[in-house]
């Protein structure tokens, strides 16, 4: 291989590929972190470290190669960009949707329970009427599908969702999993 071709592309676009890795192995490492796994974190932490050791070293062995620090800042915006999209698509802990509709709030109750999800109602007052507070506790995969229900049923009711770091029991639909749920997580969730 002629030098020019692996000091001029090859070593960028490694350089490139190995920010994406370490960055979105942060990323992980950070929300296993906030969600108490002890086991994970460092695991993450190690192999993240490890890789950006490598390609920090190429960027000292070289110098004077600008490409690579332009590959290095493309991996690192690249990386923060893939992590958050692992993120979401593993969707792990569960999350608390707090609802308040003004209205009649049955129909969705109703709706919420018959599908499978446990639902807490508390009476509230708003700045000019009486309302419902709902709270449920869901994984967080499942966040989209409570919030298209709201929308539906009640479209001007006011909702937040917040991450919950630790829960206990609770009412969850049966016979839905999410990647959250694999098994390698599972045994990093416990920390002990």
């Amino acid at each position: 291989m002629e030098p020019w071709v692996f000091s001029g592309i090859l070593l960028p676009v490694l350089i490139f590929l190995s920010r994406i890795a370490d960055v979105t192995l942060g990323t992980m490492r950070i929300i296993v972190v906030n969600r108490g796994m002890k086991i994970a974190a460092p695991i993450l932490g190690f192999f993240e470290i490890l890789i950006w050791l490598i390609a920090i070293g190429q960027i000292f062995s070289n110098l004077t190669n600008y490409v690579n620090y332009i590959a290095y800042a493309g991996g690192f915006a690249a990386g923060n960009y893939i992590g958050i999209m692992v993120e979401e698509k593993i969707a792990m802990g569960h999350a608390v949707v707090r609802i308040i509709v003004q209205q009649d709030a049955n129909t969705l109750i109703g709706t919420l329970r018959g599908a499978g999800y446990g639902v807490t109602v508390m009476d509230g007052q708003g700045m000019v009427a009486p309302s419902k507070v709902l709270f449920t506790v869901v994984r967080r995969r499942n966040v989209p599908d409570v919030i298209r229900k709201v929308r539906e049923i009640s479209p001007k009711a006011f909702y937040s969702v917040e991450d919950i770091r630790q829960s206990a029991e609770g009412t969850f639909p049966k016979g839905r999993t999410m990647p959250g749920d694999i098994r390698l997580f599972q045994y990093f969730r416990k920390g002990k």
